[in-house]
């Protein structure tokens, strides 16, 4: 066993080839023990192993620099660098985060769960920095987002001492042109051809007439033959030296490659290819449903737990979607990278022509439905709460300034759980609502989910729909609330000593604490909002009970809480989100934590009272 003898880069550093490759082994089965219990993203993670090795073994860490992006490869990374013992701790409450995390270990520079971000955050390491090597690892899926191709260009003329590693695994290598591609980028890495290549240079510049002419057509030979064999020219047109594509599992290729290129001034970027799921088959042949993996049984790859009964927010989305797009033609479907976990994976299927997945650019996202809407179609955008974050200004100038009805489905909203603060769908509802023209919504349940939907289509307003990561509560028994109407809300209990005004997912929890403190006899009024933009004024101002609460599973401060305040100008006790970043754990964990469970809420009201 090799593992259990590295707790940092410099035990690594002491093993050689045949060694590495039996370590990397042993990391990937320590990555699929742990996942399989814990959930997480496998796929990536085991694709990076012999990457994070190699870079391990030739970089002087943690003096010298990764910058991971998005993170979620860097499972390999934690294990190599003092982690091993607490890895089975990934992702739970207090444990280890799946993302690198610098509260953890000297090792990560910075808390990347957002993709491309890792370039322009490298280059900022790099400036004036000659001593440090820093290297930024990017995924291909980062080279849809315009964020990354900012970095690239400014990196590109600001000649830093940069190295962009590209790991890609939707492209292959042709036996024929992989080994000629590795002799060329072998020959074009070596230390003595660059040595040679920089004298040249220099004698050119200085020494020679007209030598500035001989040393671009030098360049220019060197750019036709990598253009032959290598797809670099994209990124030498960006001012990056590049290099690749290599085999990303080889460590006999990879690591002298990756020395030399190590040594290089100026920006470079090396291009590799890496298998997603690599050594778990099934990993393999299902990379995107091995992504981000709930617990599963190694043995036939099935997810553990799973309720065949219970359904979810994002499937009722789904297939309430689908229903309407049979009606009309009209409706389209947008998403940013995301289609099997926003469910559209269903519609793409269904209706080829009327989905679009543009990438992780959920900027572009808003800006590309805003057009769709502007052509005549009915687009609904689907994307997670925290990415949502990104389009800000989009859903500003290109949305509701316009006064488009385009609809968003925002999933993931409130406590996402174990992806942890940087997932976390806690700010949608604070930044939101400042927003003029908006309509705002949030379901309590499956049938008002569906009814929102319909609902939201048929507005000449941008409208938002928001809800959780969680199973969809089908609550016959209550009002049925056929006829939605636009900032009208729902009286679900009556009471005189205190009123409840809740938000999509807190309604039924709310609704339960009412019921646990009549037992107590404190009577309570039960209000589900529906909307918190515009709010029922009419209904919220007829309000009697001394004590109003708010909740909501969102930040209280600027959020759903506030707005209730602002519309009743009177003191409104809000329940809900503190004024922090959220760890990570299971959402039933941290929602009772911060006290959003029917208990907790029953509790902070009696302790109000009293």
């Amino acid at each position: 066993m090799y593992l259990e003898k590295i707790n940092s880069p410099k035990e690594l550093k002491r093993l050689n080839i045949e060694e590495l490759r039996f370590l990397a082994e042993e990391v990937r089965q320590r990555i699929i023990e742990v996942v399989s219990s814990t959930g997480g993203h496998l796929a990536s993670s085991l694709g990076a192993v012999e990457l994070t090795m190699a870079l391990h073994y030739c970089l002087d860490l943690p003096e010298d620099k990764i910058v991971w992006d998005v993170g979620h490869q860097s499972y390999a990374h934690k294990i190599l660098t003092g982690r091993n013992r607490a890895f089975d701790s990934l992702r739970q409450y207090q444990g280890l985060s799946g993302f690198p995390n610098p509260k953890e270990s000297i090792y990560d520079i910075f808390l990347t769960g957002h993709s491309g971000t890792a370039i322009s955050l490298a280059l900022g390491l790099a400036v004036n920095n000659r001593e440090q090597k820093v290297v930024a690892v990017i995924g291909d899926g980062s080279l849809s987002n315009g964020l990354c191709f900012e970095g690239l260009n400014n990196a590109g003329q600001m000649k830093s001492n940069l190295l962009v590693i590209l790991n890609t695994n939707e492209l292959s290598i042709a036996p024929n042109a992989g080994a000629l591609s590795n002799y060329i980028n072998k020959i074009i890495s070596l230390p003595i051809y660059n040595r040679f290549r920089n004298a040249v240079e220099n004698l050119l510049k200085t020494r020679i007439p007209r030598g500035r002419r001989i040393l671009r057509m030098m360049d220019k030979f060197e750019e036709a033959l990598k253009s032959l064999f290598v797809p670099g020219m994209f990124f030498e047109e960006m001012g990056f030296r590049y290099f690749g594509p290599l085999a990303g599992h080889n460590l006999e290729v990879l690591i002298p490659a990756m020395k030399n290129i190590i040594k290089l001034n100026g920006p470079r970027l090396l291009h590799i290819v890496t298998v997603k799921g690599k050594g778990y088959l099934p990993a393999e042949k299902e990379p995107v449903r091995f992504h981000s993996a709930a617990p599963f049984d190694i043995s036939t790859a099935e997810v553990r737990k799973k309720d065949l009964v219970s359904r979810s927010y994002t499937e009722v989305f789904s297939s309430k979607l689908m229903e309407l797009a049979r009606k009309d033609p009209k409706i389209v479907a947008v998403t940013a990278a995301m289609p099997e976990g926003t469910g559209l994976d269903s519609f793409r299927d269904a209706f080829p022509k009327r989905f679009f997945d543009v990438g992780i650019a959920e900027s572009h996202a808003i800006c590309f439905a805003a057009g769709l809407k502007r052509a005549g179609f009915k687009p609904v955008v689907a994307i997670y709460s925290t990415f949502l974050q990104r389009a800000f200004d989009q859903i500003i100038e290109d949305v509701a300034l316009q006064g488009l009805n385009l609809v968003l489905a925002i999933d993931r909203a409130g406590v996402v759980g174990e992806d942890g603060v940087t997932h976390q769908g806690t700010f949608d509802l604070a930044y939101l609502r400042l927003i003029p023209n908006l309509v705002i919504m949030a379901p309590k349940d499956g049938p008002e989910f569906q009814r929102m939907l319909e609902f939201a289509l048929s507005l000449d307003k941008p409208v938002a729909i928001r809800y959780p990561r969680a199973v969809c509560p089908f609550t016959d028994s209550l009002p049925s609330g056929l006829g939605l109407e636009l900032a009208k809300a729902e009286v679900l209990k009556e009471g005189s000593d205190a009123a409840i005004v809740a938000l999509g997912s807190m309604v039924l929890p709310s609704l339960e604490a009412a019921n646990l403190l009549e037992k107590e006899g404190i009577s309570c009024t039960v209000i589900n909002a529906r909307f918190l933009k515009p709010l029922d004024r009419d209904l919220l101002n007829r309000l009697s009970t001394k004590f109003i609460f708010s909740v909501e599973e969102g930040i209280a401060s600027g959020g759903f809480g506030s707005a209730l305040g602002e519309l009743l100008e009177r003191p409104v006790k809000r329940l809900g989100l503190p004024d922090e970043f959220i760890p990570h754990g299971s959402r039933s964990v941290l929602l009772e934590k911060y006290g959003l469970t029917a208990e907790g809420i029953a509790k902070s009201i009696r302790e109000c009272l009293r």
